[in-house]
């Protein structure tokens, strides 16, 4: 379903340059330690983002760029919207409903979202959105050496429950918010991410990269709903089913 493509999407990152390591100076608990002390403190995210899929049975790659917003919702549910530039779409949701809106072709895509991250996508959607529990939701390890060039970590998570949306996630941590965790035991970044990929089961990839990171600004509710424009089509679909 073209909903679930998009569920990449939800990684949020934050580019940030630290001096060359040639090794892990931190343990795989210490990286993982250290994005959650991060989550704890998101409230909102507004950053601009670029992303490549590779599709593998087409072997075709699709990039897409644009501005995303976050909000955690008052009963602990995420908000998002992404509002593509290139090619033009917006990705939509309250907490409750998404929207999935095609301007050039008029049509709107309606999903329920409990419904449509439930099992498969769930533990993606939670922790995506900075609010899952990463030691409890996945299987970590360092990647390589364990740090790239610019001294950022590089993690790899595999979900523990079985039949999720995806099979993997690379993620690139940023190393100055593990140094910071490993000196004071306190992060003040909450978006801790350099880079993400996402592996799924059919063997597809997305690259995400955010840029222009702002977090806990403030991001209005009003942003999180959509108003379906006149003369486009509204196509139901409840479970999230091709």
């Amino acid at each position: 379903m073209l909903l679930k493509r998009f569920l990449p999407c939800l990684v949020a990152v934050i580019v940030m340059m630290t001096p060359t390591f040639a090794v892990a100076a931190a343990s795989v608990t210490d990286v993982v330690a250290a994005l959650e002390k991060g989550y704890a403190s998101l409230r909102d995210l507004q950053a601009s983002f670029s992303q490549r899929a590779e599709l593998a049975s087409v072997k075709k790659t699709q990039t897409g760029a644009g501005e995303v917003f976050i909000r955690k919702g008052s009963g602990g549910g995420a908000m998002f919207r992404f509002n593509y530039t290139k090619p033009r779409q917006e990705i939509v949701s309250d907490g409750k409903t998404v929207w999935y809106y095609l301007p050039e072709n008029r049509q709107v895509m309606t999903a329920d979202a409990a419904t449509l991250f439930a099992g498969g996508g769930g533990v993606a959607l939670s922790y995506l959105t900075g609010m899952g529990e990463v030691s409890r939701d996945f299987t970590a390890k360092l990647l390589g050496e364990g740090r790239d060039g610019k001294g950022n970590y590089l993690l790899e998570l595999v979900p523990k429950k079985q039949g999720q949306a995806f099979q993997k996630l690379h993620l690139t941590v940023s190393g100055r918010a593990v140094d910071e965790y490993l000196k004071s035991g306190k992060v003040s970044v909450p978006f801790p991410i350099v880079a993400s990929v996402v592996f799924d089961q059919l063997g597809n990839r997305t690259s995400i990269e955010f840029s222009k990171v702002k977090v806990n600004r403030g991001v209005s509710p009003s942003l999180f709903t959509f108003t379906v424009p006149p003369g486009v089509d509204v196509i139901k679909n409840p479970l999230g089913g091709n």
